[in-house]
């Protein structure tokens, strides 16, 4: 299976970034870079174009539906997966129209978020 060398995991919980760096080694990620909220992800978005950001939506400066938007104007084929506990059909919606590649709950099972990453993996990285 093929699937991202790079990953930005931007998350204002710690223990969120660790618990998904844990599960995407498992899934072959070699590279990671980290951001605690919107703003520095996406300056580390635009330093070091990561093959794939997973963005949490709930953070205090910069939500992940704002630093979205600028990582899209930055890159319009940048594959992002959006990330919240809370998913209102509302934020579902503005995400997709956002130009989000997928939406994960962060109480999704883990084994059901292997899944999940494994599939978009494959859509993504499996054509090229």
């Amino acid at each position: 299976m093929a699937g991202p060398n790079s990953v930005l995991l931007v998350d204002d919980e710690p223990h969120i970034r660790l618990y998904l760096k844990a599960i995407l080694k498992r899934l072959g990620v070699e590279t990671f870079y980290e951001a605690d909220d919107g703003e520095p992800g996406v300056e580390l978005y635009r330093q070091e174009k990561p093959d794939l950001v997973l963005l949490d939506i709930n953070m205090p400066n910069m939500d992940g539906l704002e630093a979205l938007s600028q990582i899209v104007e930055i890159d319009p084929n940048a594959v992002v997966i959006m990330m919240t506990a809370q998913a209102s059909r509302k934020a579902v919606e503005k995400s997709g129209e956002e130009g989000a590649t997928y939406y994960i709950r962060k109480d999704t099972l883990k084994e059901e978020l292997i899944a999940i990453l494994k599939d978009v993996f494959s859509q993504i990285w499996d054509e090229e």
